[in-house]
């Protein structure tokens, strides 16, 4: 049902309630068959996830209204979907893969394209939504059954793209939940605006935020984790999966797959042979690349991870223009504008 994006506007309550209704009949058949949210029950009533709760809810006040509307349409106790929202703030080994990869060409043009890796039951079950709150930009974006928008893929109508990978820390520190984070920056207006946000909020998770903007020339990686806020410029093309890379962040403590550095190094070593006349074709390629035991494409049954390519994005930024291509396992879904 993905590639047709959902329509849904009104108050913040009501863009939730309608969220919650696309999840409703999805979310909990997939929670009842998941390890991930066995492994979550015991974290149930804990003191600190009604600390995660508070920073969520004073730093970001709106979303936490998304929220809110999110568990009244998906008719779920909102303690259990704060629980699923946290799933990568509490659990390292959380799932929600992926590979990015940003690259400036000619004249002006920029790409950002992105694999987003899930769980293999969830292929199929996922959907786009076109979502317009009303006091924001609105946004496109690739939507789970009973998350918060934003920590996959998307793009907000000021031209704001972000591309997001799961980076799994082994540190915990209160802070607001990265999935809250992931869907604040959809609503930023600008680059500045976004980073700022993500400087600002102490962090309770760890996600690498691939940033781009229709209207700004700039491409920007900023792995935010706890303790940690690290900003990088793109001068040409960087990859990124499940880990932090950046300098500053050698002595944080994470879990790093063999797939996530597997991915990381394949990307890397094909991107090592592009040149200025490189664009969207060679992006594609290596998003869909199958070489090895841990594929940038996954759709193995047995993904060392146990994650498979739930859909591929390629955002182009041309003049002041953006628009989003989408792709399934290889074969274009759809082409929409954004901006």
């Amino acid at each position: 049902m993905w590639p047709k994006p959902v329509s849904i506007s009104g108050t913040r309550r009501r863009v939730g309630i309608e969220l919650g209704k696309l999840g409703r009949g999805r979310l909990e058949p997939y929670l009842d068959q998941s390890p991930l949210w066995a492994a979550l029950r015991p974290w149930c009533g804990h003191a600190y996830l009604d600390e995660l709760a508070g920073r969520a809810q004073s730093a970001l006040p709106a979303i936490w209204q998304e929220f809110e509307g999110m568990a009244e349409g998906l008719r779920m106790a909102p303690t259990d979907l704060l629980l699923w929202q946290c799933r990568g703030d509490l659990l390292h080994p959380a799932a929600d893969g992926c590979t990015s990869i940003a690259w400036r060409g000619r004249d002006g043009v920029r790409w950002i394209g992105h694999n987003e890796d899930g769980d293999a039951y969830l292929h199929g079950k996922c959907a786009m939504v076109d979502v317009r709150p009303g006091d924001a930009p609105g946004y496109v974006a690739f939507a789970y059954p009973g998350s918060l928008p934003g920590h996959a893929f998307g793009a907000n109508h000021a031209g704001l793209v972000q591309a997001i990978d799961s980076v799994r820390m082994r540190s915990r520190r209160p802070g607001v939940p990265r999935l809250f984070l992931a869907r604040a920056v959809l609503d930023c207006e600008t680059l500045d605006d976004a980073v700022q946000m993500l400087q600002t909020h102490p962090r309770a998770g760890g996600l690498h935020h691939l940033l781009g903007a229709a209207n700004d020339p700039r491409l920007l990686g900023v792995e935010s984790a706890p303790g940690l806020c690290s900003v990088a410029s793109i001068e040409r093309g960087a990859a990124h999966t499940n880990h932090l890379v950046h300098s500053g962040a050698a002595t944080m403590r994470q879990a790093v797959t063999d797939s996530s550095r597997a991915r990381q190094r394949r990307v890397e070593n094909l991107m090592d042979q592009w040149d200025a006349d490189s664009g969207a074709q060679q992006i594609l390629a290596a998003l869909q690349d199958t070489e090895g035991d841990a594929p940038v494409l996954r759709h193995s049954a047995n993904d060392p991870d146990g994650e498979n390519t739930l859909a591929t994005a390629l955002f182009e930024m041309r003049d002041g223009g953006l628009s989003l291509h989408l792709y399934d396992r290889g074969k274009e879904v759809a082409s929409l504008p954004i901006v």
